[in-house]
């Protein structure tokens, strides 16, 4: 086989393992998406993410007392 006929198998090959990882992304974001929508849930980022935690952010209760800069 030339180089150049591998090349192209190779680009081809990485080009469509792309769009078939894009494929699956879709798939299954349009899946949980209408999931949501069946069971009348908000769009809330909790419910469309609960993969993602938020552990590491700083939640803050109670109110705010300004700080005044000198």
């Amino acid at each position: 086989m030339k180089k150049n006929t591998r090349f192209m198998l190779a680009i081809s090959t990485a080009i469509l393992t792309g769009l078939v990882i894009l494929g699956v992304r879709y798939r299954r974001k349009k899946r949980m998406l209408n999931r949501v929508a069946d069971e009348g849930y908000e769009t809330a980022h909790d419910v469309l993410f609960p993969h993602k935690s938020t552990a590491g952010k700083k939640l803050h209760l109670g109110p705010v007392i300004p700080v005044e800069k000198v």
